[in-house]
């Protein structure tokens, strides 16, 4: 009886983390964090301009932050132009904030609950974590446990205006779950401004602005477009919703979150993406930068700086950011490969999810936001936790620079492989290896062996090729005179030779 080889059981293949992205996806991802690290660059710009004008001259920076601006009836909108930004400029972030968070759950990394929970879990952890470290550090005598949200945000444009200014080559499979996870902490952080900053609600304008929200919704399914009538209904959202004591930027998140992001018959892009495509420029470029201008002008000194360290409110700022984001993100992280079926992308490291960690620990515009809301009535500790934001922030900043720039030179080749384009059709090579027409475009650009293409490389003559080889670039040791007696004439041959025609050694 012949013995059958032993049976084995199908294992479900572990699912690697960071992936690689699908084309389409990488592209956008591509271009959205272009802009936003342009908008991190301008955001760290306005920021110094705070703190400058706000330090050198801290008369003239407040006399325009107080400056009041609008009409006082009928919704009550005269505000400081301080309010303007932390309230107005910033509901556009929170707009694009939500079709981000829309698009990520019908079509992109949040679609899928198996992709989805790495993300989800790592950020709830990176949350929760610098959460629960402010409050404990603040559970005292002198503690405020009332900002206990201030270090939980993650600010994914500073990061990347970071990376920018270091010159960091950040994987695109690094730059898509610092994005990812900085939409659900974004999420989260709308969940927390809803709920716990919200006072005085007044249900009339409340109930108002989801009628106008309902008819937004309609507009846009009914396939109505024009911006002429979108703006000046989104502004009477916006204004409503301000009225009704609901901050209001959640009108801005729930605009976008209306929106259709995924794609129907033949359409390019969808009309959540077209409109992303134009609004997001304006938020990174002009609406993040301007509240930081008016929010991060905070005084600078020696002793405000050591009460950063040495208060609790401050102090758990600081150490909820760089401590509490750090271990929250790395340790969700961590957890979710340890008891799922996720395993580390091959090409990278643990310390390489430590570093992003790390550099998610930048919290700057909604902790900022946050540092108002939480103390509304006490201006100076207001002051001091923004103060303790931006060293938080710096701290976080330094400390990844330095955990990625030890890693740079891998993540630049890591960049090139992904970049490469052999055949120049625009799709990197990495996403071709098992497509025939690729392969037979890659094999007719390889050189035949005998053709006179040259060999890589090879791009100059090869030692026998157009160039003598050594030795033969001049005459064979003696040839590189005249003969004995070959510096004159051969006898006979300075006159013609007899007959009628010119033989061999004839004069020409």
């Amino acid at each position: 009886m012949t013995r059958q080889p032993p049976v084995h059981e199908p294992t479900t293949r572990r699912r690697q983390f960071p992936g690689r992205l699908p084309l389409p996806e990488r592209a956008y991802i591509t271009e959205a964090l272009r802009t936003e690290t342009v908008g991190g660059i301008l955001l760290l710009v306005a920021a110094v301009i705070a703190l400058v004008w706000a330090n050198v001259w801290p008369g003239a920076y407040e006399s325009v932050l107080d400056h009041t601006v609008g009409p006082s009836a009928p919704l009550h909108l005269d505000l400081t132009l301080g309010d303007w930004a932390k309230d107005g400029l910033l509901t556009i972030f929170f707009f694009v904030a939500g079709i981000e968070l829309k698009r990520e759950f019908v079509a992109g990394e949040l679609r899928s609950p198996s992709a989805a929970v790495l993300p989800v879990i790592a950020a709830v952890c990176g949350v929760a974590l610098p959460a629960a470290l402010f409050a404990l550090i603040n559970s005292g005598s002198g503690g405020h446990p009332g900002g206990w949200a201030i270090p939980t945000a993650t600010d994914i444009a500073f990061a990347l205006g970071v990376l920018a200014v270091v010159g960091s080559h950040l994987p695109s499979a690094l730059r898509a779950f610092l994005l990812t996870l900085a939409v659900v902490d974004d999420l989260i952080a709308i969940l927390i401004i809803a709920v716990f900053y919200s006072s005085g609600i007044k249900f009339w304008a409340l109930g108002l602005a989801f009628v106008g929200l309902a008819l937004f919704w309609f507009l846009h399914r009914r396939g109505v477009h024009g911006w002429y009538l979108f703006v000046p209904l989104a502004f009477v959202i916006w204004a409503l919703m301000h009225e009704s004591g609901v901050h209001a930027t959640v009108a801005g998140v729930a605009m976008g979150l209306m929106l259709r992001c995924h794609r129907e018959g033949d359409e390019e892009h969808s009309p959540g993406e077209h409109i992303e495509h134009l609004v997001r420029p304006l938020s990174a470029g002009l609406a993040v930068p301007v509240f930081a201008l008016f929010a991060a002008g905070v005084t600078i000194s020696g002793p405000a700086l050591r009460e950063v360290f040495t208060q609790a409110t401050p102090l758990g700022i600081v150490l909820g950011l760089l401590v509490g984001k750090t271990v929250g993100i790395f340790g969700g992280t961590w957890l979710v490969a340890r008891f799922t079926r996720a395993e580390l992308n091959p090409q990278l490291k643990w310390a390489d999810m430590f570093a992003v960690a790390v550099l998610a620990g930048i919290g700057f515009t909604v902790s900022l936001l946050i540092s108002e809301l939480a103390f509304p009535g006490d201006l100076a500790l207001a002051d001091r936790s923004k103060t303790a934001v931006l060293v938080g922030s710096l701290l976080c900043a330094v400390v990844a620079t330095v955990l990625l720039k030890l890693r740079n030179r891998h993540y630049r080749a890591l960049c090139e492989e992904e970049d490469r384009d052999t055949d120049g059709d625009g799709v990197p090579d990495i996403y071709q290896p098992d497509d025939p027409a690729w392969q037979a475009r890659v094999a007719e650009l390889a050189p035949r062996p005998g053709s006179e293409q040259p060999h890589p490389g090879n791009d100059r003559p090869h030692p026998g090729g157009d160039r003598p080889a050594p030795g033969h670039d001049r005459p064979a040791p003696g040839h590189d005179r005249p003969h004995p007696g070959n510096d004159r004439p051969h006898p006979g041959n300075d006159r013609p030779s007899a007959g009628p025609a010119a033989g061999p050694g004839a004069a020409r």
